[in-house]
Formats: C-alpha cells, sequence, structure tokens
C-alpha cells in the first residue's frame, strides 16, 4: 500500500483508535446482524466484475467525507455495524492514498463483500436524482410568483415538540393542532397553491412557475439563482404529511399525455400551455415538500441526510435500513447515454442520503450532480441492478446467517419412482435422482403452458408420471438441472441447503423452472401456492413519476 505519511499527532491519534476499535469490536459481537427481509451471500473479490478497474481513489473521498460525519455524529445508534462502521472508520482518518491501487487495499483489507437483495430475489431498483438549478427573485413580481416555503410554525409531529430540527420523512403522524389541541391534517398542495399559508412570512424566495418548484421537491433539494446572479442553496426540510402522487400517472389517466409520449420536458410544456387545469393535475398529488436555506454559493454540492456533501456518481440514497456511511459496489446497465439501458455501470457507491421513496434492502438512488445534464441522466434511469455491501470483516457473516429467514418448509412429496430393467431383463423401482421439489413442480406443469403461452413440452398424459417428468425436464431445462445439481451440494452461510436462487441467470423463465424455484424459495409471509407474474409500464418522465427524494 502507497500512502502519504502523516504527523506524529495523527499517528497516536491512530493507535488511540486502534484501542477503542478493538473495545468496541467486542461490543459490537454481542449481538449478530439483523437486516430485515434480506438475503446476504458472502462473495470473494474477484467475483465483482469491474472491481479491479474503479476509481477506488474517487471513492475513498467520498467515503472519508462520510467518516468526518461518523466520526463527529453523536449517535446513540447500537446496531453493530454502525460501531463496525466508526470503527473502520478509525483505521482511516490519518491515510491518504496516492493511487488507486492503495484506496482499492484499504477497502479490501477492512471490509468483506456480500451480496444483498430482498429475501427471494436477485436483483434491486436503481434511480437517479439530481440538484435542479433555476431562476428565481427575492421579491414577488409579474415574472417572479411562485412562493418558495420554509417550515411552517403550526406543522408537528405527533409525539414531538414543534419546530424540532429533526423531521421524519416517513412513518409518522404530521398535521396542525385544531383549537382543541387535536391533531389534523395540514393543508394540502391545492390549498397551500390556494392561499393557505399566505401572511406568515414564511418565503424564502420567488420562481417563475409551479413546475420549477415541483421539481426541486422531488429532487430534495436546489440552486436558485436570484435577480443579481446571487445562488440561493435550498434544501428539503419537511412536507405536510401526504403521500406522493405520479404527476406523469394523473396525466396519462386524463388522457392528456400518451405514456409513450411522456417525459419531463413533455410535462413541463403541458403545464405551461395550459394552467389552470395545470393547478388541477397537480393537486392530485397532496403532498407538499418546505425548505430550508444551507447557502449563498456555487461552490460544493448539497448536503445529504448524512449531513456532508454529496459527490456526484459516488454518493446514493438508500433506505434507512442501512447505515450512512456503508460502502455498496453496484453492478447494472443504464440509461446513461439515451433511453436504452446499455452503459455498464459497475462502481463503488457510499451511502450518504435517503429519500421515502427509497424503501429495501436493495434500493438506492444515484446522485448525478446540478443542472440539466445531470438532470436528464438522473430522470431516465429506473433500471436493474445488483447489490454488493462492503461490511466491516469484525463482523460475524456466521452468525448473521442463523438469525436469517427461512423459506417456509414444504410437505413431504412421494418419491419419484422410475423403472430400470435389472439383471434379469425385469423392471425394477429406483428413487430418481432429480430433486423432488422440482419433480414435484414439473409433473404439475406437464399439462399446462408457460408464461410465454407456448404449451408445455411434455410425454402424452399415457405415459407414467414419472417417465413424463423425466422428458419435460430432460426437453425444457437442461440447464436448471444443473442448477439444481450445484444447489443440492452446497450450503448457506447459515449452513442450510442452499436456495435455488443461485441458479445462474441464463436459466429460461419456463413456467416449470418458475415453479420449482418459488417452491423452494418463498419467502414464509406469502400464502400464495403459485407466484404470480406482474408487468409493469415504465414512465418515462421518471422524476415526475416517482415520489420525492427525501
Amino acid at each position: 500500500m502507497h500512502f502519504a505519511k502523516t504527523p506524529a499527532r495523527a499517528v497516536v491519534a491512530s493507535l488511540v483508535g486502534a484501542i477503542l476499535c478493538s473495545t468496541d469490536a467486542a461490543a459490537s459481537t454481542q449481538e449478530p446482524l439483523k437486516l430485515a427481509g434480506s438475503q446476504l451471500e458472502p462473495i470473494k473479490w474477484t467475483e465483482l466484475a469491474g472491481w479491479s478497474t474503479d476509481d477506488h481513489l474517487a471513492a475513498f473521498s467520498a467515503y472519508q467525507a462520510s467518516c468526518r460525519g461518523l466520526r463527529k455524529g453523536h449517535s446513540d445508534d447500537q446496531r453493530p455495524i454502525h460501531s463496525a462502521l466508526l470503527n473502520v472508520c478509525r483505521k482511516a482518518s490519518g491515510l491518504l492514498p496516492q493511487d488507486s491501487q492503495a484506496a482499492r487495499a484499504f477497502f479490501e483489507e477492512n471490509f468483506q463483500p456480500v451480496r444483498i437483495a430482498r429475501l427471494g430475489e436477485v436483483d434491486g431498483l436503481l434511480t437517479g436524482y439530481f440538484e435542479p438549478i433555476v431562476q428565481g427573485s427575492r421579491f414577488p413580481n409579474p415574472e417572479f410568483h411562485v412562493p418558495v416555503y420554509r417550515r411552517p410554525r403550526d406543522l408537528v409531529v405527533a409525539g414531538r415538540k414543534p419546530g424540532s430540527n429533526a423531521f421524519p420523512n416517513k412513518g409518522a403522524r404530521i398535521g396542525r393542532l385544531n383549537p382543541k389541541g387535536q391533531l389534523v391534517p395540514y393543508y394540502d398542495r391545492a390549498a397551500i397553491e390556494a392561499g393557505a399559508l399566505d401572511g406568515q412570512k414564511l418565503e424564502i424566495c420567488w420562481l417563475q412557475n409551479q413546475s420549477d418548484l415541483l421539481a426541486m421537491q422531488i429532487e430534495g433539494s436546489g440552486r436558485v439563482i436570484l435577480e443579481d446572479g446571487t445562488p440561493l442553496r435550498i434544501n428539503y426540510d419537511s412536507h405536510n404529511g401526504y403521500s406522493f402522487s405520479s404527476t406523469s400517472r394523473a396525466l396519462i389517466e386524463r388522457s392528456r399525455i400518451p405514456r409513450e409520449e411522456m417525459s419531463v420536458q413533455r410535462i413541463w410544456n403541458w403545464m405551461t400551455a395550459h394552467p389552470d387545469e395545470a393547478a388541477k393535475v397537480r393537486a392530485t398529488n397532496r403532498s407538499y415538500v418546505f425548505f430550508r436555506i444551507t447557502g449563498l454559493s456555487n461552490d460544493g454540492e448539497p448536503v445529504g441526510a448524512q449531513g456532508v456533501p454529496l459527490t456526484p456518481g459516488r454518493s446514493i440514497a438508500v433506505d434507512r435500513l442501512h447505515d450512512y456511511g456503508t460502502p455498496f459496489f453496484i453492478e447494472a446497465k443504464l440509461a446513461i447515454e439515451n433511453e436504452r439501458p446499455v452503459s455498464p455501470f459497475q462502481r463503488l457507491m457510499i451511502a450518504q442520503d435517503t429519500g421515502s421513496a427509497i424503501v429495501g434492502p436493495a434500493r438506492a438512488d444515484l446522485y448525478w450532480g446540478a443542472g440539466e445534464d445531470a438532470g436528464r441522466i438522473a430522470n431516465r434511469i429506473r433500471n436493474p441492478g445488483r447489490f454488493v455491501m462492503l461490511l466491516p470483516r469484525e463482523l460475524d457473516m456466521i452468525a448473521a446467517g442463523k438469525q436469517m429467514p427461512l423459506p417456509p418448509q414444504k410437505p413431504k412429496t412421494a418419491q419419484v419412482e422410475v423403472r430400470k430393467p435389472n439383471s434379469k431383463g425385469k423392471a425394477d423401482l429406483a428413487k430418481s435422482v432429480v430433486d423432488p421439489r422440482a419433480a414435484a413442480a414439473y409433473a404439475r406443469a406437464a399439462a399446462s403452458t408457460r408464461i410465454d403461452g407456448k404449451p408445455s413440452v411434455s410425454a402424452p398424459p399415457s405415459v407414467p408420471v414419472s417417465k413424463r417428468v423425466k422428458v419435460d425436464y430432460e426437453s425444457s431445462a437442461p440447464r436448471a438441472a444443473a442448477a439444481y445439481a450445484r444447489a443440492a451440494a452446497s450450503t448457506r452461510i447459515d449452513g442450510k441447503p442452499s436456495a435455488s436462487h443461485s441458479a445462474p441467470l441464463s436459466v429460461p423463465m419456463s413456467r416449470q423452472i418458475k415453479q420449482a424455484d418459488y417452491e423452494s424459495s418463498v419467502p414464509s409471509h406469502s400464502k400464495s401456492k403459485r407466484p404470480t407474474v406482474r408487468l409493469r409500464a415504465r414512465s418515462v418522465a421518471l422524476g415526475w413519476g416517482s415520489p420525492p427524494r427525501r
């Protein structure tokens, strides 16, 4: 490793940090790592496509920013991963890697790569966000007449003191107190746009149109260029308590913009041309976001929920299931250059932000920077991707595996038997080498159709079930058979047999394979006996069809 030399004071600090690390490490092993609804699979660094070619020096810079936030924070979080991340940050406090190779060595020596996904799934979901730059004014006039509000004084959270700095973005009752002291819903978007907050002196600045305001509310931040050229930086502060409703969906349902023509620019043009009807469409989204001023400069990037400046192309917003400062390596093909998701994306990212729409263990919003170019990329991205979480090595993954939920046990099925001739030329019964769960699934699917509507390949009904299973198995899924064979011989980190999610992505998604895979890996909370195939139409206007980032 090639790191720059640090002063003696830093060396002493590092030694003290090492002592603290050993103390915290002992405490953190008292409780195993738990991530609800997640499946974890430890892997090797060599299994990460693109890991060796990534710019680890850029990732280390973003990681150091998170470490500064962790070290100066006063969190009461007692989860093992929080203490473990803090320990690694102490090791990084005095390091100045001179090249990408040295930064890569730091990550490999202090972390272990673990694939993470929602239980029973493989891929997660990636979207993008950015910082809009719009024109504005300190004072209202005919050109700038749309107010940007700070948090109202009567906006309260149940169980918290009014005016509290920490404001939840989900999972809390939000409203205002009526004359009887009862918590009632706050004013919605329609009421606020109609003037419900007039006269309270809450205006931060004034914008040209509601579309600019809505864009900043969705992204969670904005840069307002005032009339004298001063950049006013504002960030998400709070919201009125209503759930977000998609503007693009409302326009499609009202037949105002065809689905195939939907885009951010198309929405902006339509709202500009139809201001009266646009107000009714916006009113279907009752959610409203309030802001706070964070600076008067073009320097730097907006501050994320962790309290540190974001890094374009390296910062992500994640579910609060995860701790800020956690590194994630993401593998995907994204729609960066155009609408087609063909651009390889293999990059180490740092969790530094969150959002009400970011839900799940493998869900991330990628920060792309500020301005129109960043906005075009961010609004195009809604692609699947694989997530690898970098966990501090002091965490016990064996103990974590024993805490992971498992699929429900299936009732015992009759042994599949096949007839084979013995030495006397007569047929004897012998046990099939086919996985009994797969065999039972193939037998049930033999007379049905595949999810692509084509008839299932199987033997005539007169053929014994055992042979029909064999015919179907051999004709439609040789690669699946190999995958099941591999899975049967492997084990998970909790020491129990591996589920069929380890089958390669190239396995055909026939109904027979889907059924067998589903029965061996369906979560315990599912009541359905058969998988449901859902097809979702993707809106092009992603920034306008997705909930706010905060």
